[in-house]
Protein backbone atom coordinates (compact mmCIF):
# COMPACT_ATOMS: atom_id res chain seq x y z
CA UNK A 1 0.00 0.00 0.00
CA UNK A 2 1.37 3.05 -0.67
CA UNK A 3 0.26 6.08 1.09
CA UNK A 4 1.34 8.79 -1.41
CA UNK A 5 -0.03 7.38 -3.77
CA UNK A 6 -3.76 7.37 -2.00
CA UNK A 7 -2.75 10.74 -1.12
CA UNK A 8 -2.15 12.21 -4.70
CA UNK A 9 -5.31 10.13 -5.63
CA UNK A 10 -7.52 12.14 -3.70
CA UNK A 11 -9.35 15.00 -5.10
CA UNK A 12 -8.77 18.15 -3.78
CA UNK A 13 -11.23 19.95 -2.02
CA UNK A 14 -13.37 22.49 -4.07
CA UNK A 15 -13.19 26.33 -2.81
CA UNK A 16 -15.38 27.28 -5.63
CA UNK A 17 -18.43 24.84 -4.10
CA UNK A 18 -17.61 25.52 -0.60
CA UNK A 19 -18.26 29.88 -1.65
CA UNK A 20 -21.57 28.93 -3.38
CA UNK A 21 -22.14 27.56 0.06
CA UNK A 22 -20.93 30.82 1.75
CA UNK A 23 -23.02 32.90 -0.53
CA UNK A 24 -26.25 30.81 -0.15
CA UNK A 25 -26.26 31.01 3.76
CA UNK A 26 -25.51 34.68 3.35
CA UNK A 27 -28.87 34.56 1.19
CA UNK A 28 -30.55 33.56 4.09
CA UNK A 29 -32.57 35.97 6.27
CA UNK A 30 -30.52 35.47 9.86
CA UNK A 31 -27.36 37.74 11.40
CA UNK A 32 -24.60 35.98 8.81
CA UNK A 33 -22.89 32.98 10.82
CA UNK A 34 -25.28 32.81 13.47
CA UNK A 35 -24.58 28.91 13.56
CA UNK A 36 -21.17 29.27 13.97
CA UNK A 37 -19.42 25.51 13.30
CA UNK A 38 -22.87 24.24 12.15
CA UNK A 39 -22.65 26.71 9.34
CA UNK A 40 -18.71 26.11 8.54
CA UNK A 41 -19.72 22.37 8.28
CA UNK A 42 -22.19 22.47 5.58
CA UNK A 43 -20.01 24.59 3.72
CA UNK A 44 -17.14 21.74 4.62
CA UNK A 45 -19.25 19.60 2.76
CA UNK A 46 -20.12 21.73 -0.27
CA UNK A 47 -16.31 21.58 -0.84
CA UNK A 48 -16.29 18.10 0.04
CA UNK A 49 -18.69 16.84 -2.46
CA UNK A 50 -18.47 19.31 -5.03
CA UNK A 51 -21.54 20.95 -4.91
CA UNK A 52 -23.66 23.47 -2.46
CA UNK A 53 -26.96 21.15 -3.16
CA UNK A 54 -26.02 19.23 0.29
CA UNK A 55 -27.13 15.69 0.15
CA UNK A 56 -26.41 13.28 3.42
CA UNK A 57 -29.81 11.13 3.21
CA UNK A 58 -28.62 8.43 3.21
CA UNK A 59 -25.89 8.10 5.96
CA UNK A 60 -23.87 4.70 7.64
CA UNK A 61 -21.82 4.77 10.59
CA UNK A 62 -18.84 2.22 10.11
CA UNK A 63 -18.35 0.51 13.36
CA UNK A 64 -14.49 -1.15 13.39
CA UNK A 65 -14.84 -3.86 15.86
CA UNK A 66 -11.24 -5.44 17.32
CA UNK A 67 -10.07 -7.24 20.26
CA UNK A 68 -7.19 -5.27 22.14
CA UNK A 69 -4.10 -7.80 23.94
CA UNK A 70 -3.32 -5.08 26.21
CA UNK A 71 -6.58 -6.25 28.18
CA UNK A 72 -4.45 -8.98 29.71
CA UNK A 73 -2.60 -6.08 31.84
CA UNK A 74 -6.02 -5.42 33.47
CA UNK A 75 -6.72 -2.04 32.47
CA UNK A 76 -10.31 -2.56 31.70
CA UNK A 77 -13.35 -2.82 34.01
CA UNK A 78 -14.59 -5.69 31.34
CA UNK A 79 -13.60 -9.12 29.69
CA UNK A 80 -12.62 -9.06 26.25
CA UNK A 81 -15.89 -11.25 25.11
CA UNK A 82 -17.59 -8.05 25.79
CA UNK A 83 -16.24 -6.71 22.33
CA UNK A 84 -17.88 -10.22 20.74
CA UNK A 85 -21.22 -9.77 22.89
CA UNK A 86 -21.70 -5.78 21.78
CA UNK A 87 -20.57 -6.55 17.91
CA UNK A 88 -23.63 -9.24 17.97
CA UNK A 89 -25.58 -6.64 19.66
CA UNK A 90 -24.80 -4.30 16.30
CA UNK A 91 -25.51 -7.02 13.49
CA UNK A 92 -29.10 -7.67 15.87
CA UNK A 93 -29.86 -3.87 15.78
CA UNK A 94 -29.51 -3.95 20.01
CA UNK A 95 -26.55 -1.94 20.55
CA UNK A 96 -26.26 1.94 21.84
CA UNK A 97 -25.28 3.08 18.55
CA UNK A 98 -28.38 1.41 17.07
CA UNK A 99 -31.05 2.55 18.96
CA UNK A 100 -29.28 6.28 18.79
CA UNK A 101 -29.13 5.66 14.87
CA UNK A 102 -32.74 5.29 14.39
CA UNK A 103 -33.73 8.26 15.41
CA UNK A 104 -31.15 10.01 12.86
CA UNK A 105 -32.08 7.90 9.98
CA UNK A 106 -28.43 6.16 9.70
CA UNK A 107 -27.34 2.61 9.43
CA UNK A 108 -25.13 0.67 11.26
CA UNK A 109 -22.40 -1.53 9.87
CA UNK A 110 -20.40 -3.91 11.76
CA UNK A 111 -17.35 -4.44 10.83
CA UNK A 112 -15.08 -7.68 12.60
CA UNK A 113 -11.68 -6.36 11.56
CA UNK A 114 -9.75 -7.97 14.76
CA UNK A 115 -12.31 -9.89 17.04
CA UNK A 116 -10.94 -12.48 18.94
CA UNK A 117 -14.23 -15.43 18.20
CA UNK A 118 -16.59 -15.18 15.29
CA UNK A 119 -19.28 -12.99 15.33
CA UNK A 120 -22.06 -14.28 13.28
CA UNK A 121 -23.99 -12.18 10.54
CA UNK A 122 -20.57 -9.59 11.07
CA UNK A 123 -19.37 -8.07 7.76
CA UNK A 124 -16.20 -10.16 8.32
CA UNK A 125 -12.75 -8.59 7.56
CA UNK A 126 -10.84 -10.01 9.87
CA UNK A 127 -7.32 -9.49 9.93
CA UNK A 128 -6.39 -11.44 12.86
CA UNK A 129 -8.00 -12.35 15.96
CA UNK A 130 -7.04 -9.90 18.46
CA UNK A 131 -3.94 -7.63 18.85
CA UNK A 132 -0.53 -9.36 20.45
CA UNK A 133 -0.63 -7.83 24.43
CA UNK A 134 1.59 -4.56 23.49
CA UNK A 135 3.44 -4.45 26.81
CA UNK A 136 5.25 -7.84 25.72
CA UNK A 137 6.33 -7.07 21.83
CA UNK A 138 4.19 -5.29 18.64
CA UNK A 139 0.32 -5.21 18.67
CA UNK A 140 0.64 -6.35 14.88
CA UNK A 141 2.63 -6.36 11.81
CA UNK A 142 3.34 -4.12 9.75
CA UNK A 143 1.39 -5.63 6.69
CA UNK A 144 -1.72 -6.73 9.29
CA UNK A 145 -1.98 -2.92 9.91
CA UNK A 146 -1.54 -1.75 6.60
CA UNK A 147 -4.54 -4.68 6.00
CA UNK A 148 -6.67 -2.87 8.19
CA UNK A 149 -6.27 0.23 7.10
CA UNK A 150 -7.54 -1.49 3.70
CA UNK A 151 -10.61 -2.92 5.13
CA UNK A 152 -11.49 0.21 5.97
CA UNK A 153 -10.96 1.74 2.67
CA UNK A 154 -12.82 -0.93 1.03
CA UNK A 155 -15.51 -0.82 3.26
CA UNK A 156 -16.26 2.65 2.48
CA UNK A 157 -15.96 2.06 -1.22
CA UNK A 158 -18.59 -0.78 -1.41
CA UNK A 159 -20.95 2.03 1.17
CA UNK A 160 -20.39 4.88 -1.47
CA UNK A 161 -21.50 2.32 -3.91
CA UNK A 162 -24.81 1.84 -2.69
CA UNK A 163 -25.61 5.30 -2.25
CA UNK A 164 -24.45 6.48 1.05
CA UNK A 165 -23.85 10.30 1.30
CA UNK A 166 -21.64 10.69 4.69
CA UNK A 167 -20.09 8.12 7.05
CA UNK A 168 -19.62 7.83 10.51
CA UNK A 169 -16.97 6.50 12.13
CA UNK A 170 -18.03 4.42 15.33
CA UNK A 171 -15.71 1.06 16.72
CA UNK A 172 -16.11 -1.33 19.60
CA UNK A 173 -13.13 -3.01 20.98
CA UNK A 174 -12.67 -3.36 25.13
CA UNK A 175 -8.78 -1.96 25.65
CA UNK A 176 -9.10 0.46 22.91
CA UNK A 177 -8.68 3.52 25.13
CA UNK A 178 -5.32 2.50 25.91
CA UNK A 179 -4.20 1.78 22.44
CA UNK A 180 -5.47 4.92 21.53
CA UNK A 181 -3.78 6.89 24.38
CA UNK A 182 -0.41 5.12 23.43
CA UNK A 183 -0.72 6.29 20.28
CA UNK A 184 -1.94 9.49 21.25
CA UNK A 185 0.94 10.02 23.79
CA UNK A 186 3.83 8.93 20.79
CA UNK A 187 2.56 10.76 18.08
CA UNK A 188 1.83 13.84 20.40
CA UNK A 189 5.16 13.84 22.20
CA UNK A 190 3.30 13.99 25.47
CA UNK A 191 3.82 11.57 28.86
CA UNK A 192 1.15 8.78 29.02
CA UNK A 193 0.04 10.10 31.95
CA UNK A 194 -1.39 13.35 30.26
CA UNK A 195 -3.12 11.74 27.46
CA UNK A 196 -4.41 8.74 29.64
CA UNK A 197 -7.92 8.48 31.25
CA UNK A 198 -10.72 6.00 32.66
CA UNK A 199 -11.85 4.75 29.80
CA UNK A 200 -15.66 3.06 30.49
CA UNK A 201 -15.03 3.36 34.05
CA UNK A 202 -11.86 2.63 35.73
CA UNK A 203 -10.93 2.68 39.45
CA UNK A 204 -7.52 5.31 40.29
CA UNK A 205 -5.45 1.64 40.68
CA UNK A 206 -7.13 0.38 37.17
CA UNK A 207 -5.90 3.83 35.64
CA UNK A 208 -2.42 3.85 37.20
CA UNK A 209 -2.40 0.09 35.43
CA UNK A 210 -3.43 1.92 32.48
CA UNK A 211 -0.49 4.52 32.46
CA UNK A 212 1.99 1.46 33.87
CA UNK A 213 0.81 -0.87 30.86
CA UNK A 214 1.63 2.27 27.68
CA UNK A 215 4.80 2.63 29.38
CA UNK A 216 6.02 -0.57 29.15
CA UNK A 217 4.53 -0.92 25.80
CA UNK A 218 6.60 2.29 24.28
CA UNK A 219 9.35 1.10 26.35
CA UNK A 220 9.55 -2.48 24.49
CA UNK A 221 8.71 -1.27 21.35
CA UNK A 222 10.43 2.07 21.01
CA UNK A 223 7.67 3.44 17.94
CA UNK A 224 9.37 5.76 15.97
CA UNK A 225 7.25 8.59 15.85
CA UNK A 226 8.28 10.09 12.76
CA UNK A 227 6.41 6.75 11.21
CA UNK A 228 3.01 6.08 11.85
CA UNK A 229 2.54 3.04 10.36
CA UNK A 230 5.15 1.73 12.72
CA UNK A 231 3.61 3.13 15.76
CA UNK A 232 -0.02 2.23 14.71
CA UNK A 233 1.65 -1.83 14.55
CA UNK A 234 3.50 -1.74 17.77
CA UNK A 235 1.35 0.27 20.20
CA UNK A 236 -1.91 0.25 18.09
CA UNK A 237 -5.40 -1.65 17.13
CA UNK A 238 -7.13 -2.75 14.35
CA UNK A 239 -9.80 -1.21 15.39
CA UNK A 240 -8.16 1.87 15.30
CA UNK A 241 -6.50 1.39 12.22
CA UNK A 242 -9.59 0.16 10.42
CA UNK A 243 -11.45 3.58 11.10
CA UNK A 244 -7.67 5.19 10.04
CA UNK A 245 -8.68 3.48 6.74
CA UNK A 246 -12.53 4.17 6.93
CA UNK A 247 -11.66 7.94 6.88
CA UNK A 248 -8.89 7.57 4.17
CA UNK A 249 -11.41 5.68 1.84
CA UNK A 250 -14.11 8.50 2.30
CA UNK A 251 -11.58 11.29 1.11
CA UNK A 252 -10.91 9.20 -1.87
CA UNK A 253 -14.49 8.50 -2.44
CA UNK A 254 -15.18 12.41 -2.25
CA UNK A 255 -17.82 12.23 1.41
CA UNK A 256 -17.31 13.57 4.36
CA UNK A 257 -17.02 11.39 7.32
CA UNK A 258 -17.70 12.05 10.77
CA UNK A 259 -15.09 12.06 13.73
CA UNK A 260 -17.13 10.28 16.83
CA UNK A 261 -14.76 10.46 20.29
CA UNK A 262 -11.35 9.60 21.43
CA UNK A 263 -10.57 6.82 19.68
CA UNK A 264 -11.70 8.24 16.79
CA UNK A 265 -9.77 11.20 16.82
CA UNK A 266 -6.53 9.19 17.18
CA UNK A 267 -7.27 7.19 14.04
CA UNK A 268 -8.53 10.37 12.56
CA UNK A 269 -4.94 11.41 13.29
CA UNK A 270 -3.28 8.50 12.44
CA UNK A 271 -5.23 9.35 8.67
CA UNK A 272 -3.89 12.29 8.45
CA UNK A 273 -0.29 11.79 9.17
CA UNK A 274 -0.81 8.82 6.34
CA UNK A 275 -2.61 11.07 3.97
CA UNK A 276 -2.76 14.42 4.75
CA UNK A 277 -5.31 15.29 2.35
CA UNK A 278 -7.68 13.18 3.76
CA UNK A 279 -7.98 15.99 6.43
CA UNK A 280 -10.11 18.05 4.98
CA UNK A 281 -13.28 15.18 4.24
CA UNK A 282 -13.48 15.02 8.41
CA UNK A 283 -16.46 17.06 10.37
CA UNK A 284 -15.90 16.42 14.20
CA UNK A 285 -18.82 15.70 16.52
CA UNK A 286 -18.07 15.98 19.99
CA UNK A 287 -15.60 16.45 22.37
CA UNK A 288 -14.91 13.38 24.34
CA UNK A 289 -14.73 12.87 28.15
CA UNK A 290 -11.43 11.32 27.70
CA UNK A 291 -8.08 13.76 29.17
CA UNK A 292 -6.64 13.81 25.23
CA UNK A 293 -9.79 14.52 23.60
CA UNK A 294 -9.09 18.34 23.43
CA UNK A 295 -5.29 17.69 22.31
CA UNK A 296 -5.90 15.77 19.51
CA UNK A 297 -8.74 18.09 18.42
CA UNK A 298 -6.26 20.68 18.58
CA UNK A 299 -3.65 18.54 16.40
CA UNK A 300 -6.42 17.93 13.58
CA UNK A 301 -7.86 21.38 13.60
CA UNK A 302 -11.29 20.57 13.67
CA UNK A 303 -13.97 22.40 15.87
CA UNK A 304 -16.66 19.79 17.45
CA UNK A 305 -20.13 21.00 17.87
CA UNK A 306 -20.90 19.24 21.02
CA UNK A 307 -19.69 19.75 24.64
CA UNK A 308 -21.29 16.55 26.36
CA UNK A 309 -18.93 15.05 28.36
CA UNK A 310 -19.78 11.85 26.63
CA UNK A 311 -17.50 8.80 26.97
CA UNK A 312 -19.58 6.03 25.47
CA UNK A 313 -17.99 5.28 22.12
CA UNK A 314 -19.73 3.04 18.81
CA UNK A 315 -20.00 6.24 17.35
CA UNK A 316 -22.89 7.15 19.51
CA UNK A 317 -21.15 11.17 19.02
CA UNK A 318 -21.30 10.79 15.37
CA UNK A 319 -24.51 9.83 15.29
CA UNK A 320 -25.85 12.82 17.66
CA UNK A 321 -24.35 15.48 14.92
CA UNK A 322 -26.51 14.29 11.94
CA UNK A 323 -29.91 15.74 13.75
CA UNK A 324 -27.88 19.01 14.36
CA UNK A 325 -26.94 19.32 10.72
CA UNK A 326 -30.42 18.35 9.08
CA UNK A 327 -31.64 21.39 11.27
CA UNK A 328 -29.16 23.41 9.66
CA UNK A 329 -29.99 22.18 6.08
CA UNK A 330 -33.48 23.12 6.79
CA UNK A 331 -32.33 26.54 7.25
CA UNK A 332 -29.62 26.64 4.44
CA UNK A 333 -32.35 25.38 1.92
CA UNK A 334 -35.11 28.49 3.64
CA UNK A 335 -35.80 31.55 3.43
CA UNK A 336 -34.00 34.28 1.51
CA UNK A 337 -34.08 37.66 2.50
CA UNK A 338 -35.41 38.64 -1.09
CA UNK A 339 -38.47 36.26 -0.13
CA UNK A 340 -38.98 38.70 2.91
CA UNK A 341 -38.13 42.13 1.67
CA UNK A 342 -35.53 42.76 3.68
CA UNK A 343 -32.36 44.04 3.43
CA UNK A 344 -29.37 41.80 3.74
CA UNK A 345 -26.94 42.11 6.33
CA UNK A 346 -23.61 43.59 5.68
CA UNK A 347 -20.54 41.37 5.16
CA UNK A 348 -18.17 44.24 5.62
CA UNK A 349 -19.79 44.59 8.64
CA UNK A 350 -19.61 41.26 10.09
Amino acid sequence: MDFCDLNQRIKPYDEAAAQRAVAQWNSIAKPIGSLGVLEDDVVRIAGITGSEDIDISRRAVVAMCADNGVVAQGVTQTGQEVTGFVAANMVRNRSSVCQMAKPARADVVPVDVGIASPVKGILDKNVMRGTNDMTKGPAMSLDQARAAIQAGIDVVHDLVGQGYKIILTGEMGIGNTTSSSAIASVLMGVDPQVVTGKGAGLSDEGLSRKVKAIRQAIQVNRPDASDVLDVLSKVGGLDIAGMAGTFIGGALEGVPVVVDGFVSQVAALVATRLCPASHQFMLASHLSAEPASRMAMDELGLDPVIYAGMRLGEGTGAVCLLPLLDMTLMLYRGTTFDATGMDAYDEELV
